[in-house]
């Protein structure tokens, strides 16, 4: 599975409430979710987003709270992808089990800027700056996760599976 969009970068310890905040906890459509997607530390990104872009950041992405809110509001905004340094694991279980990869990469993260148009590959782990010449590498992501990504979670991998 390959991934091409621009870089969206923050920093580190982004918990869920600076991804979707408490007070849209009581919507569940991830359409209207992705609308609030990071409202308060940047007012404009669900507008700006576009479909495939990927989003980079530091260290433990998504701590705090274990909101299935969050993961579901960036992959709907159209965000293809999450690069970081590390997640909190609870939003790492969470994002694949809607289908939103997520790859670990210091140096991506240390590597590449905002705006920039990058490839990922998540079979091979291999990230490159379009036009750049930067290339970098994260831990790939196994056949079973891929699988995953591919039919769209876990709980339409378990309906296909049981044929469904």
């Amino acid at each position: 599975m390959k991934f091409q969009g621009k870089v969206w970068k923050f920093g580190n310890d982004i918990d869920t409430d600076l991804i979707i905040p408490a007070r849209y906890l009581n919507i569940s459509d991830g359409s209207e979710l992705a609308k609030s997607c990071f409202i308060d530390v940047r007012p404009d990104f669900a507008k700006d987003v576009s479909s495939g872009d990927i989003l980079i950041a530091g260290r433990n992405f998504g701590c705090g709270s274990s909101r299935e809110h969050a993961p579901l509001a960036i992959k709907e905004a159209g965000i293809s992808v999450i690069i970081a340094k590390s997640f909190a694991r609870i939003f790492y279980r969470n994002a694949f089990n809607i289908g939103l990869p997520l790859l670990e990469s210091e140096e991506a993260t240390k590597g590449l800027s905002e705006g920039e148009e990058i490839a990922v590959d998540l079979a091979t782990g291999k990230i490159k700056s379009i036009g750049g010449g930067k290339t970098f590498s994260a831990h790939p992501i196994p056949d079973f996760m891929r699988e995953l990504i591919k039919m769209g979670g876990l709980v339409e991998y378990t309906k296909r599976q049981k044929g469904h």
